[in-house]
C-alpha cells in the first residue's frame, strides 16, 4: 500500500464551491461526551451530555471539517459551566472559519433532596440543556431544565365533597441569561409554585405532607405558568425565558384475566385473576415568554 504524504492529500471540503448558497447549519449531532459540572452545594457532578455542534457553512466552501468538531471537544477539560461553553463555542467557529455557531448541551443533573418530614434523603433528577450560539458577532447562552411536579386541579376541588384529582407536571423553564444562574435556581423557581414538588423517596409521614400541600395549593397549568413568569420577571439576570408546563394523567383500566389466558402469559393461574394497565397521557400544556 502507497503511503501519500500528508500534506499532498487534498482538502477536499475547502475547495470553492461556485453555487453562492451558504447554509445555516452543518455539524455532528447526538454525540456522547463525559462532562462534570458545578453544584451550588460546591460539589462537581459527573455525568454524560449529549452534544448537537454546528456552524454556519459559508457560500464558498464546498463543506466543513468534522472532524474538527470532536477535535474541539476533548480538547477542553471535562468541567464545563456556561463559561467554558461559551469558550468551546467560540473556538468552533474560530476554527472552522463560520460567521455562526451553535452547540447544545443536555445532561441529566441529579439532585439530593430531603424528604420534607423525615428528612431521608434522594436524588432527583432533571433534563439540563445548555443552548449556546454566535450569530453575527452576538454572543448568546441559555439554559432550559425540564422539572417534574405535583398539579392538583382547583376545579376538582372546588366542586367535590372531598378530595380532587391531581397529576404528574413537567414544567419547562428555557432563560438566556446575562449573569451566573445555577441549575438549582431554575428548578427552584418551577418547585416552589407546583402544587407540590417531587421527591426521590418518600416515608409515610412525608406521602401525608405532599398529599396535603398539594390538597392546600392546588393550580391549573395557567397558575404555575403565571406565577413561574412572575418570578423570572424579578430576575435581572435573565434577559429572556420561556415557561411551559404540561399536565400528564394516567388513565386505567381493570383487564380480568381467565386462568388459561394467565398461564399464557406466564402468569401463576391461581393468583393471576387481574391486571391493571396503565397509560400517561398529556392533558393541557400552556406557555408564556418574555421577549
Amino acid at each position: 500500500m502507497n503511503i501519500r504524504d500528508p500534506l499532498a492529500i487534498p482538502d477536499v471540503q475547502s475547495s470553492e464551491d461556485r453555487r453562492k448558497l451558504a447554509i445555516d447549519q452543518v455539524g455532528i449531532k447526538a454525540i456522547r461526551h463525559p462532562v462534570r459540572v458545578a453544584e451550588r452545594s460546591g460539589g462537581t457532578q459527573h455525568t454524560i451530555a449529549t452534544f448537537n455542534m454546528y456552524v454556519g457553512l459559508p457560500h464558498h466552501f464546498k463543506g466543513t471539517h468534522m472532524s474538527r468538531f470532536v477535535e474541539i471537544l476533548n480538547a477542553h477539560e471535562r468541567e464545563i459551566s456556561p463559561e467554558t461553553f461559551q469558550v468551546i463555542l467560540e473556538e468552533m467557529v474560530e476554527r472552522l472559519e463560520a460567521e455562526s455557531g451553535h452547540i447544545e448541551m443536555s445532561f441529566p443533573y441529579f439532585v439530593n433532596k430531603s424528604a420534607p418530614v423525615s428528612k431521608v434523603k434522594s436524588l432527583m433528577d432533571y433534563e439540563v440543556t445548555f443552548v449556546g450560539e454566535i450569530a453575527k458577532g452576538e454572543k448568546c447562552f441559555k439554559m432550559k431544565v425540564v422539572v417534574p411536579v405535583t398539579s392538583l386541579c382547583p376545579c376538582s376541588k372546588r366542586i367535590s365533597d372531598y378530595g380532587a384529582h391531581n397529576q404528574r407536571s413537567h414544567v419547562t423553564i428555557s432563560a438566556r441569561t446575562k449573569g451566573f444562574v445555577w441549575i438549582e435556581e431554575l428548578v427552584d423557581y418551577a418547585e416552589k409554585h407546583a402544587s407540590s414538588e417531587l421527591y426521590g423517596l418518600l416515608k409515610r409521614p412525608d406521602e401525608k405532607f405532599v398529599t396535603e400541600r398539594a390538597y392546600d395549593n392546588p393550580k391549573f397549568v395557567e397558575d404555575m405558568v403565571r406565577d413561574i413568569a412572575t418570578e423570572l420577571n424579578r430576575d435581572k439576570r435573565i434577559e429572556w425565558y420561556r415557561v411551559e408546563s404540561e399536565n400528564f394523567f394516567i388513565s386505567m383500566r381493570l383487564r380480568k384475566l381467565i386462568p388459561s389466558k394467565a398461564k399464557g402469559m406466564g402468569l401463576p393461574s391461581s393468583t393471576a385473576a387481574s391486571t391493571l394497565l396503565s397509560t400517561m397521557s398529556p392533558t393541557r400544556t400552556v406557555s408564556s415568554f418574555k421577549a
